[in-house]
């Protein structure tokens, strides 16, 4: 609203309130002490108007200037931190097939090692088996061996006593021989008797 309109409609009301009665002046004002307070807050007004509202208008504009550049910087880092993101993402989901795929060679070798360490036991055990087979074999033969020569050697002493007399070599060799013959040395071995 225009200052003058408003003297010139407050005047009018003022001059009224006056003519009515007496009154406080703070309650009930005087025609001059409005006038002077419209004429002064009209001044107030120009100044302002002309002095500070504009540096405040300017304040106001840098503000919502340095407002929308400060957005502008928030949404520029926000669609950097988005690319991040997803880089990272990328990334992280590169890294978790690479892992899989480690584990996966891991668990391969893995197989692979056992199957081979397997068939190396079973060679090893099929070694030890035949060795031990080997060893079982001469130990017998040796053992027969050596009981065939004691069973000799007892068949000589058993006959000489028996006969009461010393055996030459080819009586000896002959009553060895008839005594071997008779023994069964076959179940001795595990071999099937020959009869």
């Amino acid at each position: 609203m225009d200052p003058i309109a408003f003297i010139a409609t407050a005047l009018p009301l003022a001059e009224a309130a006056e003519e009515e009665g007496g009154g406080s002046f703070l309650v009930q004002p005087g025609i001059g002490l409005m006038i002077w307070t419209l004429v002064a807050f009209v001044i107030t007004m120009l100044v302002l108007k002309r002095f500070a509202f504009p540096k405040i208008t300017e304040a106001l504009e840098e503000r919502a200037g340095q407002v929308a550049k400060n957005i502008d910087e928030s949404e520029r880092r926000r669609a950097e931190a988005e690319e991040v993101l997803a880089e990272y993402r990328e990334r992280l989901k590169e890294a978790r097939e690479q892992a899989d795929d480690i584990v996966a060679r891991a668990k391969r070798a893995g197989d692979a090692a056992k199957a081979e360490a397997t068939e190396e036991g079973k060679a090893k055990r099929e070694e030890l088996v035949a060795a031990a087979r080997k060893d079982i074999d001469a130990e017998t033969k040796r053992s027969l061996e050596q009981i065939r020569k004691e069973v000799a050697d007892l068949t000589v002493l058993a006959t000489e006593k028996v006969a009461r007399k010393t055996l030459d070599s080819d009586d000896q060799k002959r009553l060895v021989e008839e005594a071997l013959a008779e023994v069964d040395f076959s179940a001795l071995s595990g071999e099937p008797s020959r009869n």
